[in-house]
């Protein structure tokens, strides 16, 4: 661990191609162990959490959510281009 944090080790489970992949990050050079790409990982996952609290809060500070309306009016202001839904076979 770098940052002169201290770790704590516990034991968790995870699907076996999810630790493959974090495994193939740490032989590419991605990552110094698979503990260091859990704890990015982690980390990552909590700073997107309070991302999505915060907008939350700003959204019901402001009167919700986009109407359809505002939202097409924004994509448009935005330069957005909608993507085609692909119909299931």
């Amino acid at each position: 661990m770098t940052n002169g944090m201290t770790a704590s080790k516990i034991a968790v489970s995870i699907p076996e191609h999810l630790l493959e992949r974090a495994r193939s990050a740490v032989s590419r050079g991605r990552a110094a162990s698979v503990s260091a790409y859990v704890a990015a990982a982690i980390d990552q996952k909590s700073k997107l959490d309070d991302l999505e609290t915060l907008l939350e809060e700003m959204l019901a500070e402001t009167g919700g959510p986009l109407t359809a309306a505002e939202r097409r009016r924004a994509d448009r202001i935005l330069g957005v281009r909608k993507t085609r839904k692909r119909r299931a076979a």
